[in-house]
């Protein structure tokens, strides 16, 4: 395959889903999966072409955020005797690997298989200083439907010569009910998660850790996610810390979302520590797929991660990977009709 590609959008189908993504970014731009009656919807938000993704006017719609997701304070760490600072792009921390993230380059396509399990692989290499982080590391991220309504993601990294921080995750906004039917407020929620990670005014965790219960973030027994957001001054944006609870193919139990209506359930499965839930409260009238207005709460995110700022909080799970260690990080998004 020749090493120079242009930004373009692949498809993945199997006959009951059908999945497209794109090189830029290895973002997601559209999931169609059916409803009880067999009515497909695109449960994702995106745009129709890729001009508003490569102008960086993506509010990170379905791309893969790194070298690290999320906040890391004021944009700096100490690592190995060495401080390091990173683009402040969400003052005052640094958010989502920069300026230039992840989502914002062209990715290689290493391989693009059809057939009973389609899949698409694509390949990056992040150099030492990109963004202000240490050394040279290899990704690759690979997108396969695995069954008739499941749709699996599995990423690995391998730093080449210097220890460094890598956490990456899946920033898809869904709504099972279509990406233009308006607000998820009326989706029920249900989390594996008994704790959560509270945080101080910029969002940044404070290095405790919650329980939910009696608060507006218990979302253990499944719940509409409107009967509490009022409660949380903004919307949902927290780390979940996710239970060693059921398993399915080695890997945890995140979430279980339901559309109000059409039926359609997601069942989402992980090896992070924990999950971002995020009710897209910055998200307002930006014009998507076919000329959809979305606003506030039109989507809710589920980033499975390491947690916010670890690099800088020794209680939290590790996020250093040594040289020629690999790092892995898979998710299974599983599709079903009604309970």
């Amino acid at each position: 395959m020749a090493h120079y590609q242009k930004a373009q959008i692949f498809e993945l189908g199997n006959g009951s889903m059908a999945v497209k993504i794109s090189n830029w970014g290895a973002t997601i731009t559209s999931v169609l999966v059916p409803d009880a009656q067999g009515n497909l919807a695109d449960v994702v938000l995106g745009f129709d072409s890729l001009e508003p993704y490569l102008k960086g006017t993506s509010p990170y719609f379905g791309c893969i955020v790194g070298r690290a997701a999320n906040r890391i304070k004021d944009g700096k760490f100490t690592l190995r005797g060495m401080q390091y600072s990173l683009p402040i792009n969400n003052p005052p921390n640094s958010l989502h690997g920069g300026h230039k993230g992840f989502d914002k380059v062209l990715w290689e396509v290493a391989e693009h298989k059809d057939g009973e399990t389609p899949s698409i692989a694509f390949k990056y290499r992040s150099h030492d200083g990109e963004e202000g982080y240490p050394g040279d590391v290899s990704v690759t991220a690979t997108y396969s439907l695995t069954s008739s309504t499941t749709l699996r993601l599995d990423m690995e990294a391998v730093p080449e010569n210097k220890a460094t921080p890598i956490n990456l995750a899946q920033h898809t906004y869904w709504n099972l009910s279509g990406h233009n039917s308006g607000d998820v407020l009326e989706h029920s929620l249900q989390i594996s998660a008994s704790h959560i990670t509270p945080v101080d005014q910029n969002f940044i965790p404070t290095g405790k850790i919650m329980p939910v219960k009696g608060t507006p973030f218990d979302f253990t027994t499944g719940k509409t996610i409107g009967s509490t957001i009022h409660e949380v001054p903004g919307g949902y944006d927290h780390n979940y810390v996710l239970d060693c609870g059921e398993e399915k193919s080695g890997l945890k139990h995140v979430a279980k979302v339901k559309d109000p209506l059409g039926s359609r359930v997601m069942n989402l499965w992980t090896n992070a520590p924990g999950v971002q839930f995020y009710t897209a409260n910055y998200v307002d009238g930006v014009v998507g797929k076919g000329g959809a207005v979305y606003g506030k709460h039109s989507a809710l995110c589920l980033e499975t991660q390491g947690f916010p700022n670890a690099i800088n909080q020794p209680n939290f799970p590790s996020v250093v990977v040594e040289p020629r260690e690999k790092y892995k990080h898979s998710m299974l998004f599983e599709f079903s009709v009604g309970d």
